[in-house]
């Protein structure tokens, strides 16, 4: 029964094709048979994976397993604090894990929702109430304003029926329907104005159709599929941990080996190297560095709900930190969703409109001066024809939630003001004329006060006009909006220069030549017209109402930009950051309003849907680098669009509020979604939820990402830098031949306490200033990409040298002594302690220790005196001496500690200022003293 093409197909055909009649619908009978063929119409979920099942897939992870088996050595060592801890972190990520994936798995069942619990349908005549999943194709179904239509279905009869559709197709406006037949090929969802789709709303006007899809053939049924199988993508962060991973465990284990191996071939007793061995690799493994990471992320989350943007999924912050492309939707995040009047023409003259929205603020001015009604009667009757002929009304509210003081107490509320906001019930693009007329005075109240409504000839579709006839003490009047090409040959007069004057071809052709200078603009054109009628005239259809009319005007209206837009466009255009809008609006429209934005660049494309349906994915991938815009796109597109740009490499940050977008946003490497005007299907499906639905918060949500990565990066440069200077410590002294620089508890301590604190506050380190001044890495960077590696590896053997130089130093004054090997090994612990926290003011700058204020980081500086009063303890009080294998060290060994444990950072960090002096001299900068300077 599957029809490609229904919008092709004429009344009689469908009635012929279904055997049913519009009047009398199915009888019981063959719906019964139909539905035994096409199944119940709802939307399936497909296999559902069980909650333990979700839980159980979070530990295999291969850093768990490599966890697990620390945990188990760390229990025979007799470390049971270490081994608590690491459980600790194992069931924490998988805990985390499980609910982002339980949640995500709810985007479908919410999507259900959108379908209509109810539906009208003629079953044998007769007009019943029945549940919408047990409607059938060919079913006859009746609606009306407020109803959400159960199953796609081909409008029959339409009276005045507008259909919002936002949520499906993209289009910002309500659509017009109608039940003529549309002999074009392929177009898109928003232009098949004879088809109603599941899950979306009547607007207002009445109508019946016939049932032509139910269930998952329906175009919410091809989403549902679509979010179905679309898998997640894994987030760069995640696989660069897993990586890093592997490469730890091997290395670490392998050197390990290595060092055992090497201290019993030099005659160190096997069970004591053996120890040492299996200390130095717990140690070198950094178990802490999932919970590290988890914290700077959850720490991140807290930042960015302060910054209006709310995380449902820790690593996506992290991810749209590298985002290389940002897909947005124009209605609501680019654009106000909020249709405004900013251009009037009138007699010749041409007026721009200030204010936005719908709030009754603003001015109609001329050549920079604000328009005196009093003095402008043409204008003014424009403005009351725009106003008089409309349903819409605007509203002032105060939402509780706004404006709200700090302070304490509840004293602290009760002088708080809110935001007054002015809301729209009705159609948008009258609710911008009576915003137009509120803005010079002419309000709703004070026309009442003279206008009074007799009669009402709807918008139609095929008419394109809507008139109303209006009773004032002066008689009563006709006022008519609608296609000025239309409305014009309705008219035989003109207003002209303060007068009525006839509307002689030369005044048609300026009239024409204004719609068209506004709508190349991207304008949305109304034309408005009027008449005095005769006394006793009876008006009695809309042929005889809509003829001999004045022609007064034309008002051009836009869903206007979001004022901080362009900057933030701006920002991410320096960062690197390709912008591209999907909308489901025109071509002209999104091309006009990209071009405001600063979005569509030079050499830039713009492609429609309608192209898009014709071109396969090779086709695309070959176009789609060096497109800006897409309009009048389907779900289908938008999903193809993110899998092209990724196949690019890029990672595509998503965003939408529409069901149409759930499909794109699941599939993107992070989904945003739209917190105020987004579908619950949407904000399931997604990474990201936008508190304010504005793009300039994903702005805030990026810098917070890249911070977020070079903080982990960081840390993981302190972490492997020091677990590399441990290693390479009793490395070289095995090789060397000489004893243990270190005991197995020390080894420990070291990893139990300089790892923990320090490496969380540099999780929370504040970013650099040219943060986003830089290119965002690339989706497949290695985690030791920017000469990280080098950075780890050349500290990391300074770090091991430096401690092992102290070590033998003060060993080699009484080499034979346990005495002196006790306090050798004391010193070796100190400067490994103390090199190790001077190196981590190093790792907060990407240059060296030089370019950032040491103090800047508060935490950081608590965290590094409260590692020194660790060690100092261990090596001070009695009780704790015995057990760390430790003594008090004199002035002369501090001064040796102290030297060497600062030679790895200062060293290179003096190397790097020389360097990049060097560099600025040969391209003859004049910044060089500033260089050194410490950047705040």
């Amino acid at each position: 029964m599957e029809q490609k093409s229904w919008h092709r197909l004429g009344a009689e055909e469908l009635q012929e094709m279904f055997g049913v009649h519009p009047g009398t619908g199915l009888n019981a009978e063959d719906a019964a048979a139909r539905r035994k063929e096409s199944g119940y119409n709802e939307l399936s979920e497909g296999k559902r994976v069980s909650p333990f099942t979700l839980l159980l897939n979070q530990f295999k992870d291969f850093m768990v397993l490599v966890l697990m088996g620390a945990t188990l050595v760390s229990g025979l060592l007799g470390e049971y604090l270490d081994a608590i801890t690491i459980v600790a972190i194992i069931l924490l990520n998988g805990v985390l894990g499980f609910v982002q994936e339980f949640r995500a798995e709810r985007s479908l069942r919410a999507l259900k929702q959108l379908s209509a619990p109810t539906a009208k349908v003629l079953r044998g005549g007769k007009q019943e109430v029945l549940p919408a999943k047990m409607l059938v194709p060919g079913d006859i179904v009746l609606l009306e304003s407020g109803d959400r239509i159960p199953a796609d279905i081909r409008w029959l009869q339409c009276s005045g029926i507008y259909a919002e559709e936002s949520a499906l197709t993209g289009e910002s406006l309500p659509v017009s329907k109608h039940a003529t037949a549309i002999h074009a090929e392929d177009i898109p969802l928003g232009d098949q104005k004879n088809i109603g789709f599941m899950g979306t709303m009547v607007n207002r006007g009445t109508g019946r159709g016939v049932v032509i899809r139910t269930g998952m053939a329906t175009e919410m049924g091809k989403i549902a599929d679509l979010i179905q199988n679309t898998e997640s993508q894994e987030t760069p962060l995640q696989h660069r941990l897993e990586q890093l991973g592997k490469i730890l465990i091997y290395v670490s284990l392998g050197l390990t080996i290595v060092v055992v191996l090497a201290g019993i071939l030099h005659g160190q007793p096997a069970t004591a190297m053996f120890l040492a061995g299996v200390s130095l690799a717990v140690a070198a493994i950094p178990e802490g560095l999932p919970a590290i990471v988890t914290i700077a992320l959850a720490l991140g989350v807290q930042r960015m709900i302060k910054r209006k943007a709310i995380v449902r999924k820790l690593p996506s912050v992290e991810t749209l930190g590298c985002a290389s492309v940002i897909c947005s939707d124009k209605t609501g995040t680019l654009t106000q969703n909020k249709m405004t009047v900013t251009q009037v023409w009138n007699a010749g003259r041409t007026f721009e409109v200030s204010g936005e929205g719908y709030a009754p603020v603003g001015n109609v001015m001329q050549k920079g001066r604000a328009v005196d009604l009093k003095n402008d009667q043409s204008l003014r009757r424009m403005l009351q024809v725009g106003a008089l002929c409309s349903n819409a009304e605007i509203y002032e509210s105060i939402p509780e939630t706004r404006g709200k003081k700090k302070g304490k107490g509840a004293d602290a509320d009760k002088g708080a003001k809110a935001e007054p906001v002015w809301e729209l019930k009705g159609d948008p693009t009258e609710g911008a004329l009576v915003a137009l007329s509120a803005k010079m005075g002419l309000t709703a109240q004070s026309l009442a006060v003279t206008y009074t409504r007799e009669t009402e000839f709807p918008f139609d579709s095929e008419r394109k006009l809507m008139s109303v006839i209006v009773n004032h003490p002066g008689g009563r009047m006709i006022c008519t909006k609608g296609a000025p090409d239309v409305l014009l040959n309705c008219c035989t007069y003109m207003l002209w220069e303060g007068g009525v004057v006839p509307c002689t071809p030369t005044l048609r052709q300026k009239v024409l030549e204004a719609n068209e200078k506004m709508a190349s603009g991207a304008l949305r054109v109304l034309g408005m017209a009027y008449r005095d009628m005769r006394s006793g005239e009876v008006a009695g259809s809309e042929k005889e109402a809509e003829s001999q009319l004045v022609f007064v005007g034309l008002a051009g209206m836009i869903d206007p930009p979001r004022k901080e837009v362009r900057d933030a466009i701006s920002v991410t255009r320096r960062a690197g950051i390709k912008t591209v809008m999907i909308t489901g609006d025109h071509g002209t429209t999104a091309e006009a309003i990209a071009h405001q934005l600063g979005i569509l660049q030079r050499g830039g494309t713009v492609l429609t849907g309608t192209q898009l349906t014709r071109m396969d994915d090779d086709a695309l991938d070959k176009v789609s680098d060096s497109v800006f815009v897409y309009a009048r796109v389907s779900p289908e597109h938008k999903l193809r669009i993110v899998k092209s740009l990724q196949r690019h490499g890029h990672v595509v940050a998503m965003t939408g509020d529409g069901v149409n977008d759930a499909p794109a946003i699941k599939a993107a490497d992070i989904g945003i979604s739209m917190g105020i005007t987004g579908t619950d299907v949407t904000k399931e499906a997604s990474s990201l939820i936008l508190g304010d639905d504005n793009f300039s918060t994903i702005v805030a949500a990026i810098e917070e990402g890249r911070n977020i990565y070079e903080n982990i990066r960081k840390f993981i440069r302190y972490l492997l830098a020091s677990n590399v200077g441990e290693i390479l410590t009793m490395f070289f002294a095995m090789m060397l031949g000489l004893p243990l620089p270190l005991v197995p508890i020390q080894i420990l301590w070291v990893n139990l306490v300089t790892d923990g604190l320090p490496a969380m506050a540099l999780g929370v380190d504040q970013p650099e200033k040219d943060l986003m001044e830089h290119k965002p890495r690339g989706a497949k960077e290695n985690i030791f990409a920017r000469r990280l590696g080098w950075k780890i590896v050349s500290r990391g053997l300074l770090i091991g040298l430096c401690t092992l130089a102290a070590f033998w130093l003060t060993l080699r004054t009484d080499p034979g002594s346990a005495q002196q090997l006790v306090r050798a090994q004391s010193v070796a612990f100190a400067t490994l302690v103390m090199a190790q926290l001077i190196h981590v003011f190093d790792c907060r700058s990407s240059r060296s220790v030089f370019y950032r204020n040491p103090f800047q980081n508060k935490y950081l500086v608590l965290a590094v005196l409260s590692s020194v009063v660790l060690m100092l303890a261990v090596m001070y009080l009695p009780v704790l001496q015995p057990v760390f294998k430790t003594v008090p060290l004199s002035f002369r060994e501090w001064c040796l500690v102290l030297v060497m444990a600062g030679i790895p950072t200062f060293l290179m960090g003096a190397g790097s200022v020389w360097g990049g002096m060097k560099n600025r001299s040969r391209s003859g900068g004049g910044q060089m003293i500033k260089s050194t300077k410490f950047s705040a």
